[in-house]
């Protein structure tokens, strides 16, 4: 069934046109699909019904059917795109703040009969957004996306926008995301190689984005898709936090002599955190440990590896954030408690990520929202018995999921001392783009985009 919002859309723009309603994602809240850019250009124009602003990329090389159909419908419409050029498919994702739609550029009777390049279109009332504050979070991705040119980060093709509408289109990826393909693995799992390639590609793209002062803060199987080479692609970003470059950590590099240890957790900001009352704890007070989790009586040094040498490391982990952001299940411990997070965040949801990847589930999961947020913060980590994984995965994990983010594996030296971890040892960091893919989709030749809602809940057995 369509969002009530889209019934308006198809109205004010009679032109559109929706082949089918299917939803092909299942989703949950604040779960949906995203895309991403590189250097743009603005150009707006006045119609007869709509006042229509287009930006889309202009330097990209030819040779990309999705940028070469948009040149081509610009080109044939005055040098603008608008909403009107569009035909939406199927719906692919629903997200907090907009769908997301399998889209393709009308073509003219003069247009080349190939197939026609496929986006994926997120739409976004703009009304909606005021109505509840959102506008923010809209601004924010769009922002990002325009930012980034990785291999495993979205390309923003181009940005319509309208007096109601708000629409982004990126690349489509025809594999869907990780949440779905684990649920067609054999026991919904996926083998240690797979976990391995997936996170691999996972680190290299938050290592990006740090140094880009970005904290992503959402990351999960369901935002990480599959393209049409196997490899993987980061998406929804109306959660990451963008921030001032003049409160990151510079660039510093780092020998056997100088490197680090973890500070400790009355050092580890630059600044000191503003008073945290029991009213900024999302915990009731009888839920929250007496003891705060930040102050184990044991601390653990981080691993770095047997791999030494100079290290570069250019990642933000001085940033403070105060914001209750994210997936109940992925949510940082710091994050629950609302005392202040930074970039460690994300290393902290690389270790959910990938035990979720090896056992099916996740670490902490309660039988409602409160109980899982509640086992975050107080409860420790146990590995179920089955399936047996190699003593190094759950060492990687265990370090990313050290519950005080001044001593988390990642959390001083970034994703240089995650890729030195045994489990990564023989990963090609600089050639990850050259891996065999586990899994590459079958040609996509059609309209039709299979879902498979049929996820249940996989009991396990704790020691």
């Amino acid at each position: 069934m369509e969002p009530p919002w889209m019934d308006d859309l198809a109205d004010d723009l009679q032109s559109i046109s929706f082949n089918s309603t299917t939803t092909t994602t299942a989703t949950d809240i604040n779960r949906s699909t995203s895309s991403g850019s590189e250097t743009t250009w603005t150009t707006a124009t006045y119609s007869a019904r709509h006042n229509l602003s287009t930006t889309f990329k202009s330097t990209a090389p030819s040779g990309n059917p999705c940028l070469d159909a948009i040149r081509l419908a610009g080109s044939e419409s005055g040098g603008n795109l608008s909403l009107t050029d569009l035909r939406f498919i199927n719906r692919i994702g629903a997200g907090d703040i907009g769908s997301v739609y399998l889209s393709e550029i009308k073509r003219s009777s003069s247009s080349s009969t190939s197939s026609p390049a496929v986006f994926a279109a997120k739409v976004m009332d703009k009304r909606e957004l005021a109505s509840r504050n959102k506008e923010g979070r809209a601004k924010t991705e769009r922002e990002i996306l325009e930012m980034l040119d990785h291999p495993f980060l979205p390309t923003l093709y181009a940005s319509l926008e309208s007096p109601k509408w708000s629409c982004l289109l990126t690349e489509f990826c025809p594999g869907g995301d990780l949440h779905v393909l684990r649920q067609r693995q054999p026991c919904k799992r996926f083998p240690e190689s797979a976990v391995r390639f997936y996170a691999s590609e996972v680190v290299v793209a938050l290592e990006y984005l740090h140094m880009l002062d970005i904290v992503y803060r959402d990351l999960k199987p369901e935002n990480v898709l599959v393209r049409s080479d196997g490899h993987i692609m980061l998406t929804d970003f109306d959660l990451s936090l963008k921030c001032d470059g003049s409160t990151s950590t510079p660039a510093q590099v780092f020998s056997d002599h100088n490197r680090p240890n973890p500070p400790s957790s009355a050092d580890h900001y630059a600044f000191d955190p503003p008073k945290v009352t029991s009213s900024s704890c999302i915990l009731p007070n009888c839920i929250v440990p007496s003891v705060s989790c930040f102050n184990p009586r044991r601390k653990r040094k981080t691993k770095l590896g047997n791999q030494r040498g100079v290290q570069f490391v250019a990642e933000p982990v001085d940033v403070r954030s105060m914001s209750f952001v994210g997936t109940h299940e992925y949510l940082a411990p710091e994050i629950v408690s609302g005392e202040g997070h930074g970039s460690a965040v994300d290393w902290w949801t690389l270790g959910i990520f990938m035990f979720e990847l090896f056992y099916g589930v996740t670490p902490f999961r309660g039988m409602d929202n409160e109980l899982t947020l509640a086992n975050i913060v107080a409860r420790a980590l146990e590995f179920p018995k089955e399936p047996v994984i190699p003593a190094m995965a759950k060492d990687l994990i265990s370090q990313l999921l050290v519950k005080d983010p001044a001593w988390r594996l990642g959390s001083t030296m970034g994703a240089s001392a995650i890729k030195q971890h045994s489990f990564f040892q023989g990963v090609n960091w600089a050639l990850l783009r050259c891996t065999t893919p586990p899994f590459v989709p079958p040609p996509f030749t059609n309209r039709e985009v299979v879902s498979d809602d049929s996820c249940s809940d996989t009991a396990v057995e704790y020691y």
